[in-house]
């Protein structure tokens, strides 16, 4: 049997990572500003968070939710206190692309509606009701049959509004950040607006902060530079850093019902030792902090190059976009300099780098990019 063959693959086989930095299989060492996709949130084989992964593979590694799991109340309380969403309930799951799909189908039970509202490149998922946009003309966008998404563009609340005004839409989605959509961030008084547009329509607002929530924006969530307060909140990427674990934060406002939601493999032991790890590290090294100030100098020093077209992003959330396709200059970075970046679409590299990164690597960083440019 051979692999089934829809991604690219660069020509590098990576065996071991710490921090920031990762070796291939002949102990090159590369600077990894990408961390699989935003999944790396406190660094590569952190010794805490291996200890406790460790300690809990010793004891049990996985069993069903018809049993009580302690550790999934230690990642609640834990997350609730962190984030500043103590009233909040958790229902834990596997994947972002998931947590969409329970935060759609808990909408539209609340309100007895089955149209969605998204927005232009924005990017939820690839299971069936998970809302997906893509630029490959031969991929067409799976949405659940069930569901009547409309798509409107970013920041343009006249067309939200209109959008709204039948009161037949059952949820508003909108990611915190952009991240497959380029780094695009939604302005604050338009999330302001957002918020009061669906509180006056009974519509439930969603925040997909899959990518770009758990520190990432330099608070724990990006919505909270906007000061709102969504319905539901989705949560996976850097909650696990590396294992797959995800979340829907859900707001008292809904009541759970016995049979309402499931899931085989969410809120595991071990996904749970992972998700504990990751909260008791960001909170005692102050990763959120850290991605603020590293992030901010970082956009600062890139508005400097005058060959970037633009400079976007928030905290450790940053893409840069040029005029011509960056193919070539992604590879020179990682083949000439040893430093993994990320892409949105064919103009944009995408930065999204383990929380700890320093001053020091993103000087090396900087560095390296100037010589390539």
């Amino acid at each position: 049997m051979k692999l089934f063959d829809v991604y690219p693959l660069f020509d590098v086989e990576v065996v071991k990572g710490k921090g920031c930095k990762i070796y291939d299989k002949n102990n090159v060492e590369y600077l990894d500003l990408y961390g699989g996709h935003a999944v790396i949130s406190i660094g590569h084989t952190h010794p805490y968070y291996v200890q406790k992964m460790e300690q809990q593979l010793e004891r049990l590694v996985f069993y069903s939710n018809s049993v009580i799991n302690s550790l999934q109340m230690e990642v609640a309380e834990k997350l609730g206190k962190l984030s500043g969403y103590e009233d909040y309930s958790l229902f834990m799951i596997n994947s972002g692309a998931e947590a969409n799909e329970n935060a759609l189908k808990l909408a539209s039970f609340h309100t007895g509606r089955k149209k969605v509202v998204a927005f232009s490149k924005s990017f939820h998922g690839r299971t069936s009701a998970a809302v997906r946009v893509t630029d490959n003309p031969k991929i067409k966008a799976p949405v659940n049959e069930s569901l009547n998404v409309e798509f409107v563009s970013l920041n343009d609340i006249d067309a939200v509004r209109k959008a709204l005004q039948n009161r037949d839409v059952c949820a508003v989605i909108i990611e915190g950040i952009q991240g497959v959509g380029g780094i695009q961030t939604p302005h604050a008084d338009f999330l302001q607006q957002l918020s009061e547009t669906c509180r006056n329509t009974g519509t439930v607002l969603i925040l997909d902060e899959i990518q770009s929530g758990y520190g990432r924006s330099g608070r724990f969530f990006a919505h909270q530079h906007a000061g709102i307060r969504p319905d539901i909140i989705t949560v996976a990427k850097g909650m696990g850093n590396g294992f797959p674990v995800a979340g829907v934060l859900i707001s008292p406002e809904f009541k759970p019902v016995y049979g309402m939601l499931g899931t085989t493999f969410g809120g595991n032991h071990l996904a749970c030792a992972a998700a504990s790890a990751v909260l008791d590290v960001m909170e005692q090294e102050h990763l959120i902090a850290n991605a603020a100030e590293t992030g901010s100098y970082l956009l600062q020093e890139l508005k400097k190059f005058d060959k970037i077209k633009e400079v976007r992003g928030c905290g450790l959330m940053i893409g840069i976009e040029f005029d011509q396709p960056i193919k070539e200059l992604r590879n020179r970075l990682l083949y000439e300099k040893h430093i993994f970046t990320g892409v949105s679409g064919t103009n944009t590299l995408r930065l999204l780098p383990p929380l700890c990164l320093t001053k020091a690597e993103a000087d090396q960083f900087l560095q390296a990019f100037n010589e390539v440019l």
